[in-house]
């Protein structure tokens, strides 16, 4: 997903749509006009220019710990003067990253990881990540138990 630093303004109703699907993604449109009191063709339409901007993203979400992956990590990485836009472009596109984020502080790029096993995680550290151009250093914070996974935010002005 695109990064948007608040070029695009949203409106009550678009914040409105947006809180309603980030309790229930699947919830019908028809639903969301009924209890707003906004026409279903101006829901689906707002929805559809949300979803086109980069600004909403509806994908079902699952814990990964109960589907087999028991392996995840965030890791933090120290790039070279300069690169931390294009290691966090290039980590973006490895299926094991879920969340890849440019930093200020001790660490150029944070990157949470999820993996089936500790083999797994070692050939995607060493074999894959630690060879992206511009990584120095990674450090690794194993998750050992998740007490919050959560998705939706507030969308107040």
């Amino acid at each position: 997903m695109e990064q948007h630093n608040g070029g695009s303004r949203l409106d009550d109703v678009d914040r409105q749509l947006i809180a309603a699907l980030q309790l229930n993604g699947r919830k019908p449109f028809k639903e969301i006009a009924d209890e707003s009191g906004i026409p279903a063709s101006s829901v689906r339409y707002r929805v559809q220019r949300l979803e086109e901007s980069g600004i909403l993203q509806i994908v079902g979400i699952a814990n990964p710990l109960a589907i087999g992956f028991d392996r995840l990590a965030m890791v933090g990485l120290k790039c070279a003067p300069g690169t931390g836009r294009d290691v966090c472009k290039s980590l973006a596109e490895f299926p094991e990253t879920s969340y890849v984020i440019l930093t200020a502080g001790t660490f150029d790029v944070m990157v949470e990881v999820v993996c089936r096993d500790l083999p797994h995680y070692t050939e995607f550290l060493y074999e894959r990540l630690q060879l992206v151009p511009g990584v120095q250093s990674t450090e690794t914070f194993f998750v050992l138990e998740a007490h919050k996974l959560a998705y939706g935010w507030g969308v107040g002005n």
